[in-house]
C-alpha cells in the first residue's frame, strides 16, 4: 500500500535489471535491510540492489541469533514482505537452503515466487552460524555443488541469480575455500562468495582467481577489512553487501535515545538526531492516506 504513486516493477523485471547491473563489470553496492522501515528507507535511496541480511532479519523478526534457528517459513515470509513494499531488486539470504536437495528446490521456488532477485546459499553444516563467527563447519564440497545444481535447475526465471557462498576460509584455510568456489562455479553459480577473507592480500587472491562476479561482505568489526568502493572494484569484486551496517547503526541509536529518556525522564533538550516526524509519516504513507480520505470523504 505504501507504493501509491510509484512505478512498480514485476519480479521478472527486477531480476533482469539486477542481472544487467551486475553484468556490467562495475561494482554494485547493496546495503543490508532487516525489517520494514529499513527496507522502506533504503528503497528510496537509489541503490542498484538491497540485501536481505539473515543476521539482521532473524534478530529483528525473532529476537534470536543467526544460528540456524529461523525456518524456511520464517524467512520466505520476510522475503515476500520486503519485496511487496520495495521496487529495488532484492538479494536474499537463504542460509543452507534449509536442508537437503529437496529443501533447496522448495526454497528456490518459494523465494522466487516471493520476489527474490538473487538467492544466496552457503555450504555450512546445519545449524549454521553468522559468517564472521568462529567455529563454522562446512558440508562436503560435492554436496554443496549438488545444491547449486539443483538451485540452477529449479529457477523458472533464468535471470534469478544464484550466489554460492563458502564458509571454508575460517576453519579450513583460503586454499580450500578457493577450491570449493571453483567447484561451485562449475556447478552453475552466477556469483561466488568466499566469506570472511582476513586481509587485503587474501581478497586480491580471490579476485584474480575467478572470472565470475565476486561478493564482498563488508561487516564493520568483522573478520574482513572494510574497503572503499574503488578498492573493492580494483580487486575484482562485482557486488559489495553492507549486511550489518544498518542494524548496528540502529542499535546504537536505540541505546542512545533510550539512555536519554532513562537518565533525564524526557527527550526535551536531547541532541540525539531524529527523523522529522512529518517526513517519517509521509515515508510510511500517511500522505496518500490523507489524500484517500479526502477523495472519499462523505459529501453533505
Amino acid at each position: 500500500m505504501k507504493q501509491q504513486g510509484r512505478a512498480m516493477l514485476s519480479g521478472a523485471q527486477r531480476r533482469a535489471q539486477l542481472r544487467s547491473r551486475i553484468g556490467k563489470g562495475r561494482l554494485v553496492v547493496a546495503p543490508g535491510v532487516f525489517e520494514m522501515i529499513s527496507a522502506t528507507v533504503a528503497d528510496r535511496m537509489g541503490f542498484d540492489a538491497l540485501y536481505m541480511t539473515g543476521y539482521g532479519t532473524v534478530a529483528s523478526y525473532l529476537g534470536l541469533p543467526d544460528a540456524g534457528l529461523a525456518s524456511y517459513a520464517d524467512m520466505v515470509n520476510r522475503v515476500q514482505q520486503f519485496a511487496s513494499i520495495t521496487t529495488t531488486p532484492m538479494i536474499c539470504d537463504a542460509d543452507t537452503g534449509y536442508g537437503g536437495l529437496l529443501n533447496v528446490m522448495h526454497t528456490v521456488r518459494g523465494y522466487e515466487a516471493a520476489g527474490a532477485c538473487a538467492i544466496q546459499i552457503e555450504d555450512q553444516e546445519f545449524p549454521k552460524k553468522c559468517g564472521h563467527m568462529l567455529g563454522r563447519r562446512v558440508i562436503p564440497a560435492e554436496l554443496m555443488a549438488d545444491k547449486i545444481r539443483v538451485a540452477v535447475e529449479t529457477r523458472s526465471d533464468p535471470n534469478l541469480l544464484i550466489i554460492a557462498r563458502t564458509d571454508a576460509r575460517t576453519t579450513l584455510g583460503l586454499d580450500e575455500a578457493l577450491r570449493r568456489a571453483e567447484k561451485y562455479a562449475r556447478a552453475g553459480a552466477d556469483l561466488l562468495f568466499v566469506e570472511s577473507p582476513e586481509s587485503v592480500e587474501e581478497m586480491h587472491t580471490i579476485g584474480k582467481t575467478f572470472d565470475l562476479p565476486l561478493v564482498a561482505n563488508m561487516v564493520e568489526g568483522g573478520r574482513t577489512p572494510v574497503l572503499t568502493r574503488d578498492e573493492l572494484q580494483s580487486l575484482g569484486y562485482g557486488l559489495a553487501i553492507f549486511s550489518a551496517t544498518a542494524f548496528l547503526a540502529a542499535g546504537a541509536a536505540f541505546e542512545r535515545v533510550y539512555q536519554t529518556i532513562q537518565s533525564q525522564g524526557s527527550t526535551a533538550g536531547s541532541t540525539v538526531p531524529l527523523y522529522p516526524f512529518d517526513q517519517f509519516s509521509n515515508l510510511m504513507g500517511f500522505d496518500w492516506v490523507s489524500s484517500f480520505d479526502q477523495a472519499h470523504a462523505q459529501k453533505d
